[in-house]
Order: structure tokens, then sequence, then C-alpha cells
């Protein structure tokens, strides 16, 4: 069965049971490495997207559901050429060791400071809460948000 998916600013047609996660298709079918398959249960935050404006465990929503709602993922933000200023942060921060928490965390960012353009570090600190990581990069990862937030101030 065929679906129309907004993905990063271009529609797509794909082949996929209304049933199927949207992370495999965001991985399998539109080749989208941004997002990561963790647990699977919707609670590392590896597979984090935006749909709808939402931040999204990607691995808990099926495609079907997803609907008209627009979906970006972390290549949707920026590329390498011209990175998105919460992606140049984290490199800027090295706000990774091994990166898979990265999509996560750069994802569970944007959709705090689009909702909230200037939060506190206690602020930070509860919207990141939610996506692990093993590595112990939690502190730079505070500071890049941080310095994210800081320059829309200048």
């Amino acid at each position: 069965m065929s679906h129309r998916i907004a993905v990063n600013g271009e529609l797509h047609l794909v082949d996929a049971a209304p049933e199927t996660p949207l992370l495999y298709v965001l991985r399998n079918d539109l080749g989208l490495n941004g997002p990561k398959f963790g647990c699977g249960l919707g609670q590392c935050g590896a597979c984090a997207a935006i749909v709808g404006g939402r931040l999204t465990r990607t691995c808990s929503i099926a495609l079907g559901d997803v609907g008209r709602d627009k979906v970006t993922t972390l290549e949707g933000l920026g590329s390498v050429e011209k990175p998105h200023p919460l992606q140049k942060a984290f490199m800027d921060e090295q706000a990774a060791q091994c990166g898979y928490c990265s999509n996560g965390m750069i994802m569970a960012a944007k959709a705090l400071l689009d909702r909230n353009p200037q939060p506190s570090e206690d602020e930070i600190k509860s919207a990141l809460a939610d996506q692990l990581c093993r590595c112990g990069v939690h502190n730079r990862v505070v500071r890049a948000v941080r310095r994210v937030a800081g320059e829309r101030t200048r």
C-alpha cells in the first residue's frame, strides 16, 4: 500500500503497510541515517524526529498515524556545508563521543528551542532528560544548547 509522507520539506510516496514504524520508513525506504534504531520501545530517544511540530520517537509511531504531519529529521536541519546552529554547536562543544545519541539530543534540543528560544539550564536539562547517553557527554550537550540559545539573544 502506498502512503504519502512529507519529510524534510519533500513529499515522498512510500510502499509500506500503515502499521510500519516510521523509523523503518525513514531509514529503509528514504535512506535517512539520522534517526537510529536504539531500543525499539520508545525509551532511548535515538530515533527521535519532529513530527507535526512535536518531538516523536519514530520507532513508536506507525506510518499510518503520521497522516499529513510534516516530519523533520536530523538531515532536514542542515548539511555538512551549512549545518544548523545546533549541529554546529554540537561540533564546537565536542558534544559526542560515540555519537549514537546525538540524533535524539539534537532533535530534542531543536524541539525545545522551537517552543522556548531562551531556556534556562534547568529547562534544557529537563528537555534532554529522556534522551539516553552512555558516554556521559550531557554537560557538553547542555553547553551546546546554551550556546545556541545565547546566540539567539544577540
